[in-house]
């Protein structure tokens, strides 16, 4: 793996990224500075005129203008930015290690050609014959594009209507686009310069291979690299946002450090109770020490205890996760187990997601990473694991969003005092992250789903009851799942922790 390539790709895509995205802003109107007016509008178009450049907004982009500029006011122009650029960074290393594994559902090529002499991607030379639903007034403008010559205009399409396709098998990172992002995509597909003729071919594809010599864990090093300029940055300040935690703590994990953990904690708790040849593969487990006649007989009562252990009810977590890189190993250690307990691979795979592994970060992006760099292992094994439905043990850590009112949770009813609760925990989730002990237990957020659940099943008529349960439902589905990886108990527990110095974190006002 060519680290080297991978960390200049990084840096200079975030500068790229974030440089073309504020570019997209001026054009309509928008800079950290100023918002502008439309110098001529009606019920379906807008017309700005910024810096020598006209742009019409048709209805649905003035929607997501709108949103763009509700997020702006919520976050801050730089705060949206960064997480516009960061979201279609995912994106573009997600589908580039997917074409070249050709794990994409619809098997054609999105950013390059199985033919090397092409230049055009294969979904551009042949948009027909992949897997996406198109309008016949999408395929009008798609081969309109295509006689126009307009590669960059018809890339962007393509790759916005790939992402929002993609959007059916890996949805916690191919969220639909419909919104601000696909209004400030900004990326060409012939220049030199950008991130995308860069990604293809500064970086050898065999990093990517995993038949050659490539890893999911390259995700983790993208990871790692995308945020070093900002982790320098950030580490000079006097005090720290919480925004900035994720970039100064963060610290990819080296792959021996990561199998030693992993091998001498679920590794030992397996092997001490099913002793087989299994550990001979793993290169970092170290063997017992010789120990005292009493010490001995407590370890033997210890490994009894082990031997009853069902494989599938072993739960590890990493509650920093990161990329995943740990959550990845140790699925290869589970997948390790189930085979040698007679498992086929397929089976195994989805076993594994479904009832070993859990995760936890404050880091929307490393939530993302790690959930696509699990979901790329078990495709490893599962050909048809992008089919399923499978619900990963994952989640952001997210803070309780503000209410309208803290009325909406009186038709929680009997409920509550658990809701009121659950809300309370989260509060400055993002700089407490997973050393939260929410002041719930499992049995109550079992109810509270259900009386959730009850409410969405219910009708209304009336206006208020539709949209204050609305909002309910939407702030308790937001923390239910967080809250419930919190207070389950678990097996094993391996992390690398993050690391920051003492500075006092500043709270945003």
């Amino acid at each position: 793996m060519n680290k080297t390539a991978i960390k200049n790709f990084s840096t200079y895509s975030r500068r790229k990224l974030i440089e073309s995205t504020k570019d997209k802003c001026k054009t309509i109107g928008i800079t950290e500075d100023a918002i502008e007016s439309p110098v001529s509008s009606s019920d379906d178009f807008e017309i700005y005129n910024c810096y020598g450049v006209e742009t019409t907004l048709d209805k649905n982009q003035i929607k997501q203008r709108n949103s763009l500029i509700k997020e702006i006011n919520d976050k801050g122009f730089n705060q949206v930015v960064e997480e516009v650029a960061y979201t279609w960074f995912n994106r573009l290393i997600a589908v580039r290690f997917m074409e070249v594994n050709d794990y994409l559902p619809s098997r054609q090529r999105v950013l390059s050609s199985i033919e090397d002499a092409r230049i055009e991607s294969d979904l551009m030379r042949s948009p027909n014959e992949s897997d996406i639903d198109f309008t016949n007034d999408e395929l009008n403008y798609v081969y309109d594009l295509k006689e126009q010559n307009s590669t960059n205009e018809l890339f962007k399409f393509l790759f916005i209507k790939e992402c929002n396709k993609l959007n059916e098998y890996l949805p916690e990172l191919f969220e639909k686009t419909d919104d601000y992002t696909e209004l400030l995509f900004n990326i060409s597909f012939d220049d030199k310069d950008d991130v995308v003729y860069k990604l293809v071919h500064d970086i050898e594809e065999s990093n990517f291979d995993i038949e050659q010599e490539g890893q999911v864990e390259i995700i983790g090093w993208f990871y790692q690299y995308y945020n070093s300029e900002l982790k320098e940055v950030n580490i000079k300040k006097k005090q720290y946002n919480k925004n900035d935690i994720p970039s100064v703590t963060q610290l990819f994990t080296l792959d021996w450090i990561v199998k030693y953990m992993v091998e001498n904690s679920l590794g030992r708790l397996w092997y001490e109770g099913h002793p087989s040849d299994i550990k001979d593969s793993w290169r970092y487990y170290v063997d017992e020490a010789k120990q005292e006649e009493s010490v001995q007989q407590q370890l033997n009562d210890i490994r009894q205890e082990y031997s009853k252990l069902n494989i599938e009810d072993i739960k590890l977590i990493d509650p920093c996760m990161g990329s995943g890189h740990i959550l990845v190993y140790a699925f290869d250690v589970f997948m390790q187990i189930y085979l040698e307990q007679g498992y086929n691979e397929r089976n195994a795979a989805k076993a594994i997601l479904e009832n070993n592994i859990y995760g936890l970060d404050i880091d929307k992006r490393a939530y993302q990473l790690s959930y696509f760099a699990l979901m790329m292992k078990a495709r490893q094994y599962n050909r048809r694991i992008l089919n399923s439905i499978i619900n990963l043990h994952l989640s952001e850590i997210k803070e309780s969003p503000k209410v309208s009112s803290m009325n909406i949770f009186d038709r929680c009813g009997e409920q509550k005092d658990i809701a009121l609760r659950l809300y309370s925990s989260f509060v400055d989730a993002k700089e407490y992250g997973s050393i939260i002990e929410p002041n719930v237990i499992l049995e109550e957020l079992n109810q509270l789903e259900e009386k959730i659940n009850n409410i969405k099943n219910n009708s209304y008529e009336n206006i208020v009851d539709i949209s204050e349960n609305a909002e309910l439902v939407d702030v308790l589905q937001q923390l239910i799942p967080q809250a419930r990886v919190l207070v389950t108990k678990y097996d094993v527990v391996v992390t690398n922790p993050p690391y920051m110095t003492p500075t006092p974190v500043q709270k945003n006002i």
